[in-house]
């Protein structure tokens, strides 16, 4: 059975965007031109054709980005595992009311493919926990996903 493409987000997967969602994304290296993997949460899908990313400003993925548009989302959700493929844009370069300097990433989504190997599904999505402060996490969490949803 083949796996399914689409070239929107479904429900399930937006749902999943809604909140704080541990991901990883992959761009390529600007320095290397090879693969680069990041693990992220600051991640909100506004509708079925983007998604916004908050990273620090610095960050390589910035500058990634900034040489190769090409971005790779992967999602554990709806019982599967997802590759969510997009062209990505810095849209702000330092987010207003994030106590962080952050940039927003723009992401249009090109493809989305089922690449749970056949025959299984994911029976636990992954959970993290913040090893810092957790009330300021919760704040800064906050802060960053209003902001996220400011500008979606």
């Amino acid at each position: 059975m083949p796996n399914l493409v689409e070239n929107v987000l479904v429900e399930p997967l937006i749902e999943a965007l809604q909140k704080e969602t541990l991901v990883t994304i992959s761009t390529v290296d600007h320095e290397t031109g090879g693969p680069n993997l990041s693990a992220i949460s600051w991640l909100y899908a506004p509708d079925e054709k983007s998604i916004l990313l908050a990273v620090k400003a610095e960050s390589r993925i910035v500058k990634n980005v900034l040489h190769n548009s090409e971005l790779v989302v992967n999602l554990m959700a709806n019982d599967s595992v997802y590759a969510i493929h997009t062209k990505a844009t810095v849209k702000v370069e330092k987010m207003e009311d994030v106590p962080l300097k952050l940039a927003l990433l723009s992401l249009d989504v090109k493809t989305v493919r089922d690449v749970m190997f056949y025959g299984a599904k994911i029976s636990v999505e992954p959970k993290f926990e913040k090893t810092y402060d957790v009330d300021a996490a919760k704040k800064l969490d906050y802060q960053v996903f209003t902001a996220l949803r400011n500008y979606g």
